[in-house]
């Protein structure tokens, strides 16, 4: 029994944009300087409000500095996910930079007791969503790039 490989004569068009790092890097930064120049080092600042919204049922909407900073991380992870369908050149060092990225949330929510909030556990998730996310994307679409009958 034989099997046939079938290459594909035309290569599927590839982005080959400029190098972009992580962008969760940017939350990741923002906690770190509000932490230890705002809060003293004090995770609880985070719950603090930053502005209200009245609602139409007449009860205000607090917004935290916590939420604040969440909202800007998912928007960064919706960013991140875009990239990783990207198959160019830079794609391999961006997920490596995207790892070392979430195993310095992990370190820091280790050992530093300013980050030991639940704003700062959720940014580390998003990180790790990034990274496995950014893998299984590239994966799945070199899968795609060989066909086998």
């Amino acid at each position: 029994m034989t099997e046939t490989v079938i290459m594909p004569t035309h290569r599927s068009p590839r982005r080959n944009g400029r190098f972009v790092p992580p962008l969760l890097v940017v939350p990741f930064v923002i906690y770190n300087v509000v932490a230890f120049l705002f809060y003293a080092g004090a995770p609880l600042g985070w719950g603090q409000g930053l502005f209200t919204i009245p609602m139409v049922s007449g009860t205000p909407w607090a917004i935290t500095a916590g939420d604040f900073l969440l909202v800007i991380g998912i928007i960064m992870l919706f960013f991140e996910v875009l990239k990783a369908t990207n198959s160019g050149r830079n794609s391999i060092t961006e997920h490596m930079l995207s790892m070392v990225l979430f195993v310095a949330f992990l370190i820091e929510f280790l050992l530093v007791g300013a980050a030991a909030s639940s704003v700062f556990f959720l940014l580390m998730v998003m990180a790790l969503i990034d990274v496995v996310a950014g893998f299984t994307v590239s994966i799945t679409s070199a899968h795609r790039d060989v066909t086998m009958n």
